[in-house]
């Protein structure tokens, strides 16, 4: 890729040093979820109208539920929130889930999955596995989406639904987190100043895996014996992001595997912008992007 950070991403990084906002590592889970929930809104903008929202649960878990319109038997998009395993809500991902929605003119469900340290690895597998299963029981084509940790979480989804023999039409994993490693070469260029840092994803990976076996293709999927017979997928990676390399990677294992793969590299972006709209133009373009692939997997005629 090889260009300059975006001037929009600079200018939010910018901003959020002169914000004084903490690095999560020196803070503790609630007040690090405290923090970004507060930046939630103002980094999304003005949200788009959808024909319905419904709140309700699945299984016991708790989702959110997005109609574009009343057409019958809309496939159904499973949505699983980016915050490393740690952080996050479904209404911080609202404005995605919403512009999602109708984009791929799909039912976009989020799911809001148990958190880390509360409830470690596999308990947020556990939680999307059981959205994913009542979805494919619910509508005739289900996708899997999933930004950052719950692009993790997308991708441990679609390797069980085909353990299971279930076909999926599409797994969409936007900057995901696949293996637990700090070593490779994205991971020590971007590690510091670019927002997301190592010794964040660290603190992250501590309070999910809480000593468990962070090689285990749950928690790993890079390191799953093979890919061969998962969903389709579309790849999202940036280019000043410590994730970059091992999305990349996992997009050449699918590839190797013979699954149908669309890498999207997006150059000078920086992770976790699919959630900026009101200061990145680009995450405009994801949110397109993304919506297309959706619509040409769940709704091919």
């Amino acid at each position: 890729m090889a260009m300059p950070l975006d001037p929009q991403a600079r200018a939010y990084l910018d901003r959020t040093l002169t914000a004084g906002l903490q690095p999560v590592q020196s803070l503790t889970p609630a007040e690090a979820r405290s923090q970004a929930e507060s930046a939630a809104a103002e980094l999304f903008g003005a949200k788009e109208a959808v024909d319905s929202v419904v709140r309700t649960e699945v299984e016991g878990v708790p989702v959110r539920v997005y109609s574009p319109s009343r057409a019958p038997d809309l496939p159904v998009t499973v949505y699983l929130h980016g915050g490393g395993w740690v952080l996050g809500l479904v209404e911080g991902h609202d404005g995605v889930c919403r512009a999602l929605a109708n984009r791929s003119r799909t039912r976009v469900v989020s799911v809001d999955y148990r958190l880390a340290p509360e409830h470690r690895f596999p308990a947020a597998v556990d939680d999307a596995w059981a959205v994913t299963r009542w979805a494919h029981e619910e509508a005739r084509r289900v996708a899997v989406i999933g930004d950052s940790a719950g692009g993790n979480l997308a991708a441990v989804v679609a390797l069980r639904a085909r353990d299971e023999g279930m076909q999926l039409a599409c797994q969409a994993l936007i900057y995901p987190v696949t293996d637990h490693r700090f070593d490779r070469p994205s991971y020590v260029d971007n590690a510091n100043g670019y927002g997301l840092t190592q010794a964040a994803m660290r603190w992250y990976w501590h309070h999910y895996l809480g000593g468990a076996d962070g090689g285990h293709p749950d928690a790993s999927p890079l390191r799953a014996p093979t890919l061969a017979g998962v969903a389709p997928a579309l790849v999202v990676v940036c280019e000043f992001d410590p994730l970059r390399d091992e999305g990349v990677a996992y997009a050449e294992r699918l590839r190797q595997a013979g699954v149908p793969v669309r890498l999207s590299e997006y150059a000078g972006m920086i992770h976790g912008f699919l959630r900026m709209p009101a200061m990145i133009d680009r995450s405009r373009e994801v949110l397109d992007e993304i919506g297309m692939v959706l619509r040409g997997a769940l709704s091919p005629d």
